[in-house]
């Protein structure tokens, strides 16, 4: 590869670096899968700095989509960046198991996502239901990557 592409593919993260960027973006993009067929949607999302991504199913349809796609992903992919005016970049990216959040597990999850989840005053109208449609990624891989952040 020509050294003149390298500036494009920044450089690796590292652990702190990861953890600064899920808690500063607050949105990004949960992608899953059902009988082989993708699914990506953008939502808001919590960061419990312990290696647990938070989300909140709202707005959902008769057919329940996003909640379908993952109770049958094995494993779902998040990706979150962030973009500068002067061109530099960070990413990261999380993959792991996706589960629902319990009644017990809620207050965690309303604290991460009060924390850095866009539009995050929103979550405080959302009540607490016997079954929370909330959900839980469980990073058990980590990346990131950047580009002019020095």
């Amino acid at each position: 590869m020509s050294p003149d592409f390298r500036p494009l593919l920044g450089r690796e993260l590292d652990e702190s670096e990861i953890d600064d960027v899920l808690t500063a973006a607050g949105v990004g993009v949960l992608s899953m899968s059902a009988d082989g067929v993708p699914y990506g949607v953008p939502l808001s999302f919590g960061y419990d700095g312990a290696g647990t991504v938070y989300f909140v199913f709202l707005g959902t349809t008769n057919e329940f989509r996003k909640e379908a796609y993952a109770e049958q992903s094995d494993v779902a992919s998040f990706t979150t960046f962030d973009l500068e005016p002067d061109g530099s970049w960070r990413s990261v990216i999380v993959a792991g198991p996706l589960s629902r959040v319990t009644v017990d597990e809620w207050d965690t999850a309303r604290e991460a996502m009060a924390d850095n989840a866009y539009r995050s005053t929103l979550l405080s109208r959302y009540e607490l239901q016997e079954n929370p449609n909330v959900w839980a990624l469980e990073a058990r891989d980590l990346s990131g990557r950047a580009a002019g952040h020095e």
